[in-house]
């Protein structure tokens, strides 16, 4: 019987989580929507998000293009395909590699930031020291992270892409020997606009997951500093599950056709 109530708490407070975190998502999407607002707030939390994750992000595709391409023309010179490679290196960045990627380095970089940040607040007691300076926590730590992460990390996915192929495309030149003009005739004939637009909706609905682990992780934390190490810790290891799940689910929804 020890063994079954373990399982039965075990169930009963996986149960706990997830409600506790729709409510927190309720709460929190609907401070986004309405006043007041802290567009000073916002564009630190866009500059953070966007512009300080451009390094990891760019590098991250550039060499994830270079790679595909070269192992792409591995795989097709068996069977003597090789001019697939471009067409190859452009749905796989645009679709699949570049959102996902740039959805754990953001959730490593991002998530894990606001987790530390927020739940050191928690443990130092300045987020009751802002309730009781009647200013609402959700309203001025939650919302704005929320709609950055909405707003920026699909501009991060479309540099990726931009990156990602760019990155193939030197690999073809000069590396591999394609004609230039055929290499991009190539990479723009089987494009399409869906292509990008579902990378696209997958980076905005992997940012606004990234910020919502990291803020809810940090939000109710507790422990003092062990606390917010394992809040920082669960909150990129959920996200990361996350963007997982949801791409699956998202590539389900444009092509499982």
């Amino acid at each position: 019987m020890d063994f079954v109530a373990t399982i039965g708490r075990t169930f009963l407070g996986f149960l706990a989580h997830v409600g506790r975190l729709s409510a927190f998502t309720g709460t929190a999407v609907s401070h986004v929507v309405r006043p007041p607002f802290y567009p000073r707030l916002l564009l630190r939390s866009m500059v953070e998000i966007g512009y300080y994750s451009l390094p990891v992000v760019g590098l991250t595709a550039v060499f994830t293009g270079m790679v595909l391409a070269l192992q792409s023309y591995s795989g097709f010179s068996r069977f003597a395909a090789e001019g697939a490679v471009a067409t190859v290196v452009v749905l796989s960045v645009t679709r699949e590699l570049a959102p996902v990627l740039a959805g754990l380095m953001v959730a490593g970089r991002i998530g894990a930031s606001m987790a530390a940040e927020i739940g050191t607040m928690r443990v130092t007691e300045q987020i009751d020291a802002l309730t009781t300076l009647s200013t609402n926590p959700f309203k001025y730590l939650v919302a704005p992270r929320l709609l950055a992460g909405l707003l920026m990390v699909p501009f991060l996915v479309l540099v990726a892409d931009i990156i990602g192929v760019f990155g193939g495309y030197i690999v073809g030149i000069y590396k591999l020997g394609f004609n230039p003009a055929t290499y991009l005739a190539r990479t723009w004939e089987f494009l399409e606009p869906l292509d990008v637009i579902s990378g696209l909706t997958k980076a905005a609905v992997f940012g606004f997951l990234i910020s919502l682990m990291g803020c809810y992780h940090g939000y109710y934390s507790k422990g003092g500093a062990q606390g917010v190490g394992a809040a920082t810790t669960n909150s990129v290891v959920s996200a990361a599950i996350m963007i997982l799940i949801c791409n699956y689910i998202i590539t389900a929804l444009y092509f499982g056709k």
